[in-house]
C-alpha cells in the first residue's frame, strides 16, 4: 500500500530550507516503505554521505515532524518510527516478531468505528489504529 511522497517537495512549500544532507534524508524516507527509526535512517544516509552524522539526522528528524512532513510512530519497541505523513488514511499492523509494518486500509473497518463513535456519541474526526500480530504461517 506504500504511495511515495515528495518530502522534498512538501519541505519547499513549507519553506524550508533544504541542505544537501536534508535532501539526502528526505529522499531516503520517500523512498523507505518499512517506517525506518533514526539508526537506520542513519545507516541508510551515511551509506550515500559518510559525513552525515546521527545528530544532523536527528534534528532533521524533529524538524520534518513539527513541520507536518512526518508522522513519528511508537510501535510498541521503544524506538521512533517515521513515515511521510500521507492524505490518504490508513492503519498499521505490526509483526511483533520481525518489527514489520504492514499498511492497510479497511472500508468495512472504518464504517465500524464511526458507528462505534457514534453510539458513544461522538462524532469520529480522526483515529489511529494499531494492531500487533505474529505470522499465521512461519515460513513466510
Amino acid at each position: 500500500m506504500h504511495r511515495q511522497i515528495d518530502i522534498e517537495a512538501l519541505c519547499a512549500e513549507k519553506g524550508l530550507r533544504i541542505t544537501e544532507q536534508r535532501r539526502t534524508i528526505a529522499r531516503i524516507i520517500s523512498e523507505s516503505a518499512d517506517h525506518p527509526d533514526v539508526e537506520t535512517l542513519h545507516e541508510r544516509a551515511s551509506a550515500i554521505d559518510p559525513n552525515i552524522s546521527i545528530a544532523t539526522v536527528y534534528r532533521t528528524v524533529r524538524l520534518f515532524e513539527e513541520a507536518g512532513i512526518l508522522e513519528r510512530h511508537e510501535f510498541g519497541n521503544g524506538r521512533s518510527r517515521y513515515e511521510a505523513v500521507s492524505e490518504e488514511h490508513h492503519d498499521h499492523l505490526i509483526d511483533v516478531e520481525s518489527g514489520r509494518v504492514v499498511e492497510f486500509h479497511d472500508e468495512e473497518l472504518e464504517l465500524l468505528k464511526a458507528r462505534v463513535a457514534e453510539r458513544l456519541g461522538f462524532k469520529l474526526v480522526d483515529h489511529r489504529l494499531e494492531l500487533y500480530g505474529v505470522p499465521l504461517e512461519r515460513d513466510r
